[in-house]
């Protein structure tokens, strides 16, 4: 992450397919298929989040903060923005905490209106964000300063600032006071203690090149990292040991988690699948099948009222010289609605 969500190429399946070679893999895979495009302004984008309670799809643009109304799949500029990474639903929906990446800011912005409420500095290049119900706090990553910024959601104030080491990409909230912390660059879980502002261990992730997209699952006994090298880890949280590793896809930046339906979904934006892993048995994790999506889709959002899965992404052209990713073609920005389908 540490930039805003581009691909590599171009692509568009809608099949299901099962991921042959993705170590234990489930004989009864999970139906699911992209049902809908919506259409959204050009630029680049990130992270996605879901109001549910609001009808709402929020996704961080390079200069916007989009809404789309979930009801008529009509996509909308709520707030100007400057590198935005990720767009947190809070206060029950009615305040929308985003990361401005240039800006070295976390700004809090009334969803309604898209008036900005405050604006608050966190750091240098803040990216991932979470917010943490236990501290009633909003937890920034900031990799340029190497700094996890905590700001009350009421006050909209720092509270606290602590340095961590390594890389700081997705982190998540454990619902105790604590918290977990993929590390980029030192391929390494840590946990935190968010209340009193400290690492308490780092993970070592062996087999895992570039933790990016987390998510704790099994009513928070394991965390699953999905890393750059085309594999996801997963880890129980309480002995702090991998118990396993699953085979993904390419340039995945997210995990979303399912609980209701016993699943968990990492997007995986270099080789345009969407991984559904089985989650139901904590014991028995792995990998239930692949959705076939477009490259570019590597971050998503869930709505926990019907199942489905939201992706940004867009048709790229080929990269220039030196340069990672080529510019997404005009016309080209979807967000891809993938819905199960038993």
């Amino acid at each position: 992450m540490n930039r805003t969500c581009f691909a590599r190429h171009a692509g568009a399946a809608v099949a299901v397919a099962l991921l042959a070679a993705a170590g234990p893999v489930l004989a009864d895979a999970p139906a699911y298929k992209v049902e809908a495009r919506i259409a959204g302004p050009d630029g680049g984008w990130d992270f996605a989040q879901i109001d549910a309670a609001g009808g709402k799809l929020y996704v961080a643009r390079s200069n916007a903060v989009m809404a789309v109304d979930l009801a008529s799949r009509q996509a909308a500029t709520l707030a100007p923005a400057n590198g935005a990474h990720q767009v947190l639903p809070i206060d029950g929906g009615k305040t929308i905490a985003e990361t401005d990446g240039k800006t070295d800011l976390t700004r809090f912005i009334d969803a309604a209106s898209g008036q900005v409420l405050a604006e608050v500095p966190s750091g240098k290049k803040p990216d991932a964000a979470f917010y943490d119900a236990a501290t009633n706090r909003v937890v920034v990553m900031s990799p340029g300063s190497s700094t996890v910024t905590q700001i009350d959601a009421a006050s909209r104030k720092v509270v606290n600032s602590f340095a961590l080491a390594g890389g700081l990409e997705y982190g998540a909230a454990a619902g105790n006071g604590r918290a977990f912390i993929n590390l980029e660059e030192a391929n390494a879980l840590a946990e935190v203690d968010l209340k009193a502002g400290k690492l308490l261990r780092k993970i070592a992730l062996p087999g895992c090149d570039g933790p990016t997209g987390l998510a704790l699952v099994a009513g928070g006994t394991r965390a699953i990292s999905a890393c750059a090298n085309g594999v996801a880890m997963v880890v129980n949280t309480a002995s702090g040991k991998v118990v396993g590793k699953l085979a993904i896809g390419r340039d995945p930046d997210a995990v979303v988690a399912d609980e209701a339906r016993g699943l968990a979904f990492i997007p995986c934006g270099g080789s345009g699948t969407l991984v559904a892993i089985s989650i139901a048995d904590k014991a028995h994790i792995a990998v239930a099948g692949t959705i076939a999506t477009q490259v570019g889709a590597k971050t998503a959002a869930l709505d926990p009222r019907d199942g489905r899965i939201y992706l940004p992404t867009a048709t790229l052209g080929q990269p220039a010289p030196g340069a990672k990713r080529g510019k997404p073609g005009p016309g080209t920005f979807v967000v891809l609605v993938v819905a199960p389908q038993r």
